[in-house]
């Protein structure tokens, strides 16, 4: 009996130990399960580890599980690095790390190095990307609840940050300043680079600009609006943008705008999307899709370059592009590439006709304006008179304005427009849906669906009829009359006096038309390249004689100036812009590796010709040569529509015609070198040495501030007569430029008040015959120019308003001795 009580004693207790085992094991899958869920959720990167492209979960969360950054993929075998929101539907990406290099599926990783800097490579081991170019202290990466992929230290010190290096998408809390751009994708479901991007431009002021294959233009804020009217302004001490987490974007020039759904709670990004706009999304967290809650063009149409050269964008009711009459479109699939005319132009009057497209206009590329009202025949015949006119636009807005086009680009047709484009076409186009003006004289043809000119309603019967026939009759014989007269005046004025062969050929050259020149062409012209007028670090500068006389300077470009369709599109833009005081170009010629630009020729020479040397200039000359230099250079800054930054602004680039007014040479050249848009990295550094602005040495983004600082130095030399760009020996062992000299003597005569310190930095050479109101204005222009600090110097068009200001302070200082005698 004790053996069976002990027997079942024992079966009791096994049978109550059972569920311990078995609780213990379950607790022991479920801290495995636990910990292996969380080894998956990684929330940073190790120095020395890396994520694979080839493992789908190698991706590093935010602690928070808004944001995910890994390998992204669009389309076959291509992996873009990159952040996104983790909720949404359609993973949307706001920051890219190598938008224009995607990775192979295969072998690629992205590695934080044991030096401290996280790099992209590809599948056979090239470095794609990397965050910084020197070692750090970095320990690890981490992607933060905001959306920022940081590099910290082991202090926690953030070394680096994707926030300041934006791709097309800011964030909440993201701080946009003006080393920063927001740049568009070349289109939907691409990362690519492409045409539009949102910056602060030289003035502070955030704009929307279009840099696209054949043209570059801002278009927002209205360009119809001065800064201050849009509102604006460019006052501000610190240039910054930021969008708060309520949906509320507020920025140093005055712009600000709030999201519709204004609050806390909503994840929003600010993206400057591939069609132009700058929109503002709200996520639906429950359905993880995006609606737009603020844009910064409610009519898209207004975006430059939508539908690409000759294009125009219709709302239909969503914006849509189409060809006018007589083109089509050159790919419908990408409307960038705009549209191709059907015909060959021709310039013969009897030849053409000009067709209308209702309500419609091209903004830019005008070649004149009416400057007041003027008739619709009057505008035809300003556009029939000019070879280079491609249409004209007409409107009637109290009266006819008229606006010739060299050009067409930025169609836009909305019913609200008071107008009409005028197309000049072939008589062989066919256009029966239009109203249709000849081109050798004014008669109409109109189809049923023409719109009638906006005249007033008349009772054409009986007798008033004929009493309009007469008044036309009359008009027309006036007309016949004056034409006789004034061509009878240019016969006897221009032909009988013998003294207008120069008005003559200056009319044939300014109707001309820019051109393509074969190497042939150029090589009978300039003698076999045999009269050699200078040469720099761009190329030789040659003379030459064309077949219809005109003396021009052939420049010979250097190998850095290679493929011919980039070169051939940036040199006819470059081509058609006319200033007084730019030289201009007459044509170009690219065959083979050979690249040559044909310039008017310029009879004085360069600046530094009759600067430092003992044939110079007097104060009057000097004057004028900076006020106008000054007017050239704002021009290809603020009113250019390629906003050229010339980059190497010295004397030697400064020519003077024969009745020494300068002429700025060499301008375009970066541009053709290397494109870029307002604020372009140059990889090559432009320039000469000693009229270089610090930014080149100090590799930060180049603006048209680099041309103010040269500027300065040009406008000093020319104060003081002598080159500030050499060396200046201080002792037998150091040296400093002569410009840093000057500029510190000068800067303390001013400060210590002394009278004479105008007198003490004149050039000694001109006896004291100056003015010393303009001298003093000059010198202080000169020395805010040559501020180290770019945001501390002027606009070009501010110092071509100070000096207006002084222009007719003219007055002569006489010498003493002079005086006394």
């Amino acid at each position: 009996m004790y053996t069976a009580q002990l027997g079942w004693s024992l079966t009791m207790r096994n049978r109550t130990r059972e569920p311990y085992p078995f609780l213990l094991f379950l607790l022991l899958i479920t801290v495995f399960l636990i910990k292996f869920a969380t080894s998956q959720i990684q929330n940073d990167l190790e120095r020395g580890s890396s994520l694979s492209v080839e493992d789908d979960s190698d991706i590093i969360t935010s602690p928070d599980g808004s944001f995910s950054c890994g390998f992204h993929n669009v389309g076959a075998n291509a992996y873009w690095f990159s952040i996104w929101f983790t909720s949404s539907t359609d993973r949307t990406v706001v920051w890219t790390a190598n938008r224009d290099r995607p990775v192979n599926g295969k072998g690629s990783k992205l590695l934080l190095r044991q030096t401290g800097i996280l790099v992209l490579t590809d599948v056979d081991g090239t470095v794609v990307w990397e965050s910084n170019t020197t070692s750090t202290e970095a320990r690890r990466a981490e992607l933060l609840d905001k959306g920022n992929l940081v590099l910290k230290d082991i202090h926690g010190t953030i070394l680096w940050e994707s926030f300041a290096h934006p791709t097309d998408t800011l964030l909440p809390n993201q701080a946009f300043t003006q080393r920063n751009k927001l740049i568009a994708a070349i289109r939907k479901e691409s990362f690519a680079t492409g045409y539009y991007s949102f910056y602060f431009d030289n003035n502070n002021v955030m704009r929307l600009f279009y840099d696209g294959p054949e043209i570059s233009s801002t278009y927002w804020p209205n360009l119809a609006l001065d800064i201050y009217l849009n509102p604006r302004t460019n006052y501000n001490s610190s240039i910054v943008a930021i969008l708060d987490d309520a949906g509320r974007f507020v920025a140093s020039d005055q712009f600000q705008f709030s999201a519709s759904d204004v609050g806390f709670g909503v994840k929003r990004r600010l993206t400057m999307d591939y069609d132009g706009n700058l929109r503002l999304y709200s996520l639906n967290s429950s359905s993880g899709s995006w609606s737009v809650s603020w844009a910064a063009l409610p009519q898209p149409c207004n975006v430059h370059g939508i539908c690409g050269r000759n294009g125009i964008c219709t709302y239909t009711p969503e914006p849509k592009c189409s060809c006018p009459p007589g083109y089509e479109a050159r790919d419908p699939s990408d409307w960038n590439q705009g549209c191709k005319p059907t015909f060959n132009r021709t310039c013969s009057d009897s030849e053409v006709k000009f067709v209308e497209v209702l309500h419609t206009d091209y903004y830019g590329f005008d070649l004149n304006n009416s400057n007041g009202a003027i008739s619709m025949e009057a505008c035809r015949d300003l556009c029939l008179g000019d070879c280079r006119c491609e249409a004209f636009s007409y409107r009637l807005t109290g009266g006819g304005l008229c606006y010739a086009k060299r050009a067409l680009f930025n169609g836009v047709q909305t019913p609200t427009f008071p107008g009409s484009i005028f197309l000049k076409l072939p008589l062989s186009v066919e256009a029966s849906e239009t109203r249709v003006l000849l081109g050798s004289n004014a008669i109409c043809e109109s189809s049923p669906r023409t719109v009638p000119f906006h005249l007033p309603p008349m009772d054409y019967t009986g007798i008033k009829r004929v009493r309009w026939v007469y008044l036309y009759s009359f008009a027309s014989a006036i007309g016949v009359i004056e034409a006789f007269v004034f061509a009878s005046g240019w016969w006897f004025l221009f032909r009988q006096n013998g003294m207008p062969f120069m008005v003559e050929d200056g009319y044939g050259v300014i109707s001309s038309q820019f051109r393509r020149f074969t190497y042939a062409e150029l090589k009978k012209a300039t003698k076999n390249f045999k009269v050699e007028l200078g040469r720099g670090g761009s190329g030789v500068v040659y003379k030459g004689v064309l077949a219809d006389e005109r003396v021009v300077a052939v420049k010979r470009l250097s190998d850095m100036f290679q493929g011919e369709q980039e070169f051939w599109a940036e040199v006819s833009m470059i081509g058609k812009i006319n200033h007084m005081n730019l030289v201009r170009m007459w044509g170009f010629c690219s065959e083979g590796r050979d690249r040559l630009l044909v310039y008017e020729y310029v009879e004085k020479s360069s600046l530094d010709k009759h600067l430092f040397t003992s044939n110079f200039l007097g104060w009057k000359e000097r004057f004028n040569v900076a006020l106008r230099t000054a007017k050239g250079l704002a021009y290809l800054h603020h009113e250019c529509l390629e906003w050229i930054i010339h980059c190497d602004v010295k004397p030697e680039n400064v020519l003077l015609d024969c009745e020494f007014e300068p002429k700025i040479a060499d301008f375009g050249l970066a541009k053709l070198s290397q494109r870029g848009g307002p604020d372009i990295e140059f990889t090559r550094i432009r320039g000469t040495k000693g009229y270089m602005a610090p930014e080149w040495a100090l590799n930060l983004p180049i603006t048209a501030k680099v041309d103010v600082y040269s500027f300065g130095v040009v406008i000093l030399e020319m104060v003081k007569g002598i080159r500030l760009s050499n060396w200046a020996v201080e002792d037998a062992e150091q040296q400093e430029a002569e410009l840093t000299r000057f500029v510190r003597i000068v800067k303390r005569k001013i400060k210590c008040g002394e009278d004479s310190w105008v007198e003490d930095v004149i050039d000694p050479r001109l006896d004291g015959k100056f003015s010393r109101s303009q001298a003093a204005t000059m010198v202080e222009i000169g020395l805010s120019c040559v501020e180290e600090d770019r945001s501390k110097r002027p606009t070009m068009d501010s110092v071509v308003q100070l000096l207006l200001e002084c222009e007719t302070e003219s007055e002569i200082r006489i010498p003493k001795s002079e005086q006394a005698s």
